[in-house]
């Protein structure tokens, strides 16, 4: 899986761009702090999962100088080669339509109104329609959240991770999202005595078939991933350090479905698989024993989206007493094991994008990342100091110069 073409249209400060990536050199991109290195590996990524990793508002994609035409817009167009040489067509846009709103004095006060469609070979699609067609796996110095930040950055991982290959996921996903504030907001008017508790169940069936996907990806996951990263952990502490990932539910279910466990256990069953149908009377349980809590604090106390992940080392929980350079190893060592996850998964080699990684290793694990960058991994890189990449490096990588939003080839 490789991107043969992509197009660029007012996408952040690229007012126009067209490109051929090659798939079988690494990409390096080269230049200074803001001159678009990280916003064409953000268009990919666009184009592979519908959002961008480093903004929650799509309004911001468009690029500024086209806020005054009159339709804004910017457009994403890739050729995508999948299995067997296929070649498909991805095309994005994105646009703010002018509205005109009346006003007091007869006039009218334009407001916007903004859209995003999806096409492939022409044909209009959802975002879970494209789920599988490009998967990437991005890299930034910023994933030390992993380790050091709040669970929801590492539920997020977990998310964006499931839902390029899973498109069942996905739709739980979405699915979640949408019902929890709605039984949130549903349990608050209960607390008030504007609603009745019987209410709930409309939204507590939903909620829990979709939490119950939830809950079982992220358990497989997980379990899947931790064999790719404990190898690559151990190469790169010289197999002194053991990496190990625990997930922690905010309930626990387990195979018997009876809620027992033992502490000398933990974890036991979440290394079994367990089937979403397994998990939903479990789910339904935990949702009625906690009702009356729930109303009267006006929220839902268990669910995927209370749920947390947590990366230990020697069996130290690296968030609390890890080193740096152990959070950056760690780190390092799960996205390794994310490539090669979503390798077996899609049966096909994702897109490695890695953004001013290089500058933030030591020369060991640097070396230790470009070395396992092969050539069946189309990977594009960004950096501003050329001179931390080996000779060796440069010569098998294709370098490009960015500046003011434009690329040249060397």
């Amino acid at each position: 899986m490789y991107l043969e073409h992509l197009s660029i249209t007012n996408f952040r400060n690229y007012a126009r761009l067209e490109l051929r990536l090659p798939s079988d050199r690494p990409i390096l991109l080269v230049g200074a702090n803001a001159q678009g290195k990280t916003s064409l590996l953000e268009a990919i990524y666009y184009v592979a999962t519908a959002r961008s990793p480093y903004t929650t508002s799509d309004r911001q994609l468009i690029h500024w100088r086209a806020e005054d035409d009159p339709i804004p817009f910017a457009r994403l167009a890739a050729d995508v080669c999948g299995r067997g040489g296929t070649l498909r067509r991805v095309e994005m846009t994105l646009m703010l339509e002018r509205i005109a709103d009346a006003s007091p004095n007869g006039g009218s006060a334009g407001s916007a109104r903004f859209r995003k469609t999806i096409k492939v070979d022409g044909v209009e699609k959802r975002v879970m329609d494209i789920v599988g067609l490009l998967n990437v796996v991005l890299f930034l110095p910023q994933d030390l959240t992993l380790i050091e930040g709040t669970p929801a950055h590492r539920r997020r991982f977990m998310d964006d991770t499931l839902g390029q290959v899973d498109a069942a996921y996905l739709n739980a996903l979405d699915q979640y999202e949408k019902i929890l504030p709605q039984r949130n907001a549903l349990l608050k008017r209960i607390g008030e005595r504007k609603a009745n508790a019987r209410e709930l169940a409309y939204w507590d069936d939903q909620l829990i078939r979709a939490g119950a996907t939830l809950i079982a990806g992220r358990q497989r996951f997980l379990r899947e991933l931790e064999v790719g990263a404990q190898a690559a952990h151990l190469d790169l502490t010289g197999r002194r350090e053991t990496l190990t990932l625990r997930y922690q539910p905010s309930f626990v279910p387990t195979a018997a479905g009876d809620g027992q466990r033992s502490f000398d256990l933990f974890g036991l069953d979440l290394h079994r698989d367990m089937t979403p149908e397994q998990i939903e009377p479990q789910f339904a349980a935990q949702l009625a024993a906690e009702q009356g809590d729930a109303i009267a604090r006006g929220m839902t106390l268990s669910g995927p989206h209370r749920d947390e992940l947590r990366l230990f080392i020697n069996d130290r929980d690296a968030g609390l007493y890890g080193s740096r350079g152990q959070a950056r190893t760690a780190v390092m060592a799960l996205k390794l094991a994310e490539l090669t996850w979503m390798h077996e998964r899609a049966g096909e080699m994702p897109i490695l994008l890695l953004d001013e990684v290089a500058a933030e290793l030591d020369a060991s694990r640097r070396a230790y990342l470009l070395d396992r960058i092969a050539s069946t991994t189309q990977t594009l890189m960004t950096t501003t100091e050329r001179d931390i990449f080996t000779d060796d490096f440069l010569a098998r990588a294709v370098v490009w110069t960015v500046a003011g939003g434009r690329i040249e080839k060397e």
